[in-house]
C-alpha cells in the first residue's frame, strides 16, 4: 500500500510542478520572431512607399490632365484671336485704299 501512495504522491508533484521554457528554447522562439520580423517589416515598408508614390503619380497625372486641357483650350482661343486680326487687318487695309 505504500508503494502505491508514494507512486501516488510522485505523480501528483510531477503534475503540479511548474514547466518552464529552458533557455535554448525561448532564444530559439526570440530568434524566428526577429526573423519573421526581419523578412515582414521590410516588405510593408516598401508596399507602404509604393502606395504613396502611386498615389503621387496619380495626382501629378491628373493635374497634367488638366492643364493639357487647358492648354488646347488656350491655343483655341489665340487661333481665334488671330483670325480676327487678321480679318481686322485686311478690312482695315482695304479701307484705307
Amino acid at each position: 500500500m505504500s508503494d502505491r501512495n508514494q507512486l501516488l504522491n510522485d505523480y501528483d508533484q510531477e503534475q503540479k510542478r511548474e514547466r518552464n521554457l529552458d533557455f535554448k528554447t525561448l532564444l530559439l522562439v526570440y530568434l524566428a520572431l526577429g526573423v519573421a520580423f526581419l523578412i515582414i517589416l521590410p516588405k510593408v515598408y516598401i508596399k507602404n512607399q509604393i502606395y504613396y508614390t502611386s498615389r503621387d503619380i496619380n495626382k501629378l497625372y491628373s493635374e497634367y490632365s488638366i492643364l493639357e486641357e487647358e492648354n488646347r483650350y488656350l491655343r483655341q482661343k489665340v487661333e481665334s484671336i488671330r483670325f480676327k486680326n487678321q480679318i481686322l487687318d485686311s478690312v482695315l487695309i482695304d479701307l484705307k485704299d
